[in-house]
């Protein structure tokens, strides 16, 4: 029997009209309009689309958006001053500063210093052991919108066996930490581990999140197990350029439960996260009660 495919787009959607209703609540009843300030080094063609999707997904939820596009060579001294300008402003809430920079810049200098209460990324190392050690913290974009779409489909994560393929700072590492918070019982693997194809075996959740694509066939997935793919690889297909996950999803889709596609599943939720996040920061900031259902 095949699994039932999570529409991450559609779960995007909902995410974003959730934020937008909260956001004209927001307006009308505080005067309160939360403002994005993204920050872009250089000009890689993916960085500059992603940004500009950013940017229209602000606007459209009714947020103020603030771009910010310096030059290729920009010094880390220009760059830590914006920051600072933008950390002082009381109309921005959320600092995103984009990845990855220009090789002359020092990327965990610039992270940490964004103010945490605006590091809307979560990747400040304040936000990091917040998270670690299970206090209110600014959580990283798409482990978030994984978990959010771990608690529409599965209601409850409590005793459940998790295991986590990857350990980035951005996404495996957050996830294990979000999960564990969830009351599961977590393993985190890796390309290194030994009899990954059993671990994963015994997973009620497994969220692949490597960057090789297809590593992970179906006949490493439980019967039932939802399977969260993070992966997104450019690969060539019979003569074709075509973008798959860390899962084998034709193979997979046959066993497990629920399974998130690629295009079209985690992907999505990483900027409707974000913008969550955003009006987060600005409730947090003035002390206003935090939106339901948009947070860890």
């Amino acid at each position: 029997m095949s699994a039932k495919r999570i529409d991450g787009k559609a779960f995007a959607a909902d995410v974003r009209a959730q934020v937008a209703t909260h956001v004209a609540r927001l307006k009308e009843e505080s005067g309160l309009t939360p403002g994005l300030a993204v920050v872009l080094v250089g000009e890689d063609p993916a960085s500059q689309v992603y940004v500009k999707n950013k940017g229209i997904q602000t606007r459209e939820v009714g947020m103020n958006s603030f771009e910010h596009k310096l030059d290729a060579a920009t010094s880390e001294a220009d760059l830590l001053a914006l920051i600072a300008r933008l950390n002082a402003d009381p109309t921005v809430h959320g600092i995103l500063v984009q990845l990855p920079l220009p090789g002359h810049l020092d990327s965990d200098l610039v992270i940490n210093a964004i103010d945490p209460a605006k590091d809307v990324d979560g990747f400040h190392i304040s936000n990091v052991g917040l998270l670690g050690t299970g206090q209110k913290a600014m959580v990283p974009c798409t482990p978030l919108g994984c978990l959010m779409m771990l608690r529409d489909h599965l209601g409850s994560l409590s005793g459940l066996d998790a295991v986590v393929v990857g350990r980035s700072n951005i996404v495996g590492k957050p996830m294990a930490q979000l999960l564990l918070a969830e009351s599961c019982t977590v393993t985190i693997a890796h390309s290194r581990t030994k009899n990954l194809a059993e671990v994963c075996k015994r997973a009620d959740i497994l969220v692949a999140a490597v960057g090789r694509p297809e590593m992970i066939p179906g006949d490493w997935v439980k019967p039932g197990a939802t399977v969260i793919d993070v992966g997104i690889n450019r690969i060539e297909r019979d003569g074709k350029m075509k973008l798959v996950g860390d899962v084998d999803f034709a193979s997979a889709v046959e066993v497990a439960g629920a399974i998130t596609p690629v295009p079209g599943g985690v992907g999505p939720m990483t900027i409707a996260c974000l913008l969550a996040n955003t009006l987060t920061a600005c409730c947090r900031a003035h002390g206003l009660a935090e939106p339901e259902g948009l947070t860890a």
